[in-house]
């Protein structure tokens, strides 16, 4: 019996300190929230380079609490497809930053385009 424990305790400890290493705390990551298209939402910000993290994918992946999303087309807004674009905000969120995934999202303030427009570590937005 014991010699399975040591290597059940090993390979425990071993599967913590991977998530710990992908999965991060509560943080707040400000940038360009975009939803160029329906059911497509992502951040860009400072540390997520071009490609940015994924919030949700039409079909397919949807980060916990994206119903925090307001409507952002209520406030600043700029439109890029129809009734789709992409607006500057604030969200308090945890992320795995190995998938460059947004997987919570505790809570969205959306702010004025010229906060976002006045970072120069954003990346540009199209």
């Amino acid at each position: 019996m014991k010699k399975h424990r040591l290597p059940l305790f090993v390979a425990f400890a071993l599967l913590s300190g991977v998530l710990t290493n992908t999965v991060s705390a509560t943080e707040k990551r400000c940038g360009w929230l975009a939803n160029p298209t329906p059911g497509n939402y992502y951040l860009f910000d400072a540390k997520g380079g071009k490609q940015g993290w994924t919030i949700s994918e039409q079909g397919g992946y949807e980060a916990e609490g994206a119903d925090k999303i307001p409507d952002i087309s209520a406030k600043e807004y700029v439109k890029t497809n129809g009734n789709y674009g992409y607006a500057c905000a604030c969200l308090s969120v945890t992320t795995d930053k190995v998938t460059q995934k947004i997987l919570t999202i505790e809570s969205v303030k959306q702010l004025p385009l010229k906060k976002c427009k006045a970072d120069k570590k954003l990346p540009p937005i199209e």
